[in-house]
């Protein structure tokens, strides 16, 4: 007999995240014999606890299939809401949820913290005796998930998409300072990424070549604020010019930093930036060349600007969605889908399963081995690693009166059938 499906999102979003929702639910909508309505859980775990369920199957088709073409989490929503195991009250609020709308299947879409919040529900569902198959699907623009060997998920989707951001970014930002540099030699960019370096990595991609004067500046590279005015001097010195790019993790001293509730450090909210603190210090210190160094801080559009999306990026975020249903019909409880890479110089990956208890809490670090000597750049097997990943062709995105037609769902909620609750870690 067909079960009723929930269908939720946490953490930062993506370009491409939406398409990892479709994925799951068009499988689902295939499958009438094993899954019954499908409904959102609107703002990922928050609404599960809040029981505000939005029907996804009471949707136009229309805009089911816009949802390929719209970014980042307006259509579902995300959170940063985690399960801890001191919330008792939490936990029996997702169980009466779950059971008063007869759910079997719960599918969890997002990164390391996420998947351990599908991990923490596949484990309670059994430990209470209800039958509800917990499934994740990757998502993270940092591609942090995993292990260091990269066996568990070659990529996360979203990282392809971040990555051609920043590869046409850089392409255009080297224009802008080889046609200013007489007035603002140095150009330094803050890249987000926290402490893993793989979207300011992919700064590279805009010239695999090494053409450009530039240095990207990993939180893994070990050199420090005071390093960089000799080494940026250095450039100038050859070149006249130079593009800094850096993340936002790079150790400058303290930002004033605010965290969230994962106790992830969250730049774009905090006092000061990387980007402001680095041109500070340079002009400071003082460059060999005239003019100053300026800065500019790319934001969360990294993760919303359709436009920039990949195409390859696209289309496996929904074959992921597609796997993440099949295992929970093939498969079971308490696995994420994964996507590895086939060996050799053509680019090929397949689509498996892994533990949610090996990707929960996971955090891949940037490989120190793709970090060249200098410390500012990266080798040439990263660029091997991450091109295939940005595609070569530009979405399709619809225009209407000059405009992005983006999924419109309609805010169709399941009838709520518990007393209202509070998250507990939003009670003071």
């Amino acid at each position: 007999m067909a079960k009723n499906v929930i269908v939720a999102q946490s953490g930062g979003p993506s370009a491409v995240i939406n398409n990892t929702l479709r994925g799951i639910l068009d499988t689902c909508r295939g499958m009438p014999e094993r899954f019954g309505t499908v409904y959102a859980g609107f703002h990922g775990i928050e609404g599960v606890l809040k029981e505000e369920l939005l029907d996804l199957s009471a949707q136009p088709a229309e805009e089911i299939a816009l949802l390929g073409v719209t970014p980042a989490a307006g259509s579902i929503g995300t959170c940063r809401y985690k399960l801890k195991s001191k919330q008792t009250e939490d936990f029996d609020r997702v169980i009466a949820v779950l059971r008063a709308h007869d759910i079997g299947y719960f599918f969890y879409i997002g990164g390391n913290d996420s998947m351990d919040t599908a991990n923490k529900v596949a484990v309670l569902a059994r430990e209470r005796g209800l039958d509800v198959i917990a499934v994740g699907g990757p998502k993270t623009i940092d591609n942090d998930v995993g292990d260091a060997e990269f066996r568990l998920i070659d990529h996360t989707p979203g990282y392809g998409s971040v990555a051609r951001y920043w590869a046409l970014n850089v392409q255009g930002a080297n224009e802008e300072n080889a046609g200013s540099s007489p007035a603002d030699p140095v150009l330094v960019i803050q890249a987000m990424g926290r402490k893993i370096g793989f979207i300011p990595a992919a700064a590279r991609l805009a010239d695999p070549d090494r053409e450009m004067p530039l240095q990207i500046y990993l939180a893994e590279s070990g050199l420090t604020l005071e390093a960089m005015p000799d080494l940026v001097n250095d450039e100038l010195k050859r070149s006249g010019r130079c593009l800094v790019v850096v993340s936002e993790g790079f150790p400058v001293g303290s930002l004033g930093e605010r965290k969230d509730s994962f106790g992830h450090t969250m730049f774009s909210a905090s006092e000061m930036t990387v980007a402001q603190i680095v041109v500070n210090h340079l002009n400071r210190v003082g460059l060999k060349a005239r003019g100053a160094a300026r800065a500019n801080v790319m934001g969360t559009d990294q993760r919303t600007v359709m436009m920039y999306a990949s195409t390859v990026d696209l289309e496996e975020a929904y074959k992921l969605g597609q796997k993440a249903a099949l295992i929970a019909v093939e498969d079971g409880s308490g696995y994420m889908s994964t996507i590895l890479r086939d060996p050799g110089p053509v680019y090929n990956v397949r689509y498996d399963k892994v533990p949610l208890v090996q990707v929960a809490n996971s955090e891949r670090a940037f490989p120190q081995a793709w970090i060249t000597q200098s410390r500012i750049d990266v080798t040439d097997e990263f660029v091997r690693y991450a091109r295939p990943l940005i595609g070569d062709h530009w979405p399709a995105v619809p225009l209407v009166d000059g405009r992005q037609r983006f999924a419109r769902l309609r805010k169709i909620f399941a009838a709520q059938k518990l007393p209202g609750y509070l998250p507990q870690a939003h009670r003071r």
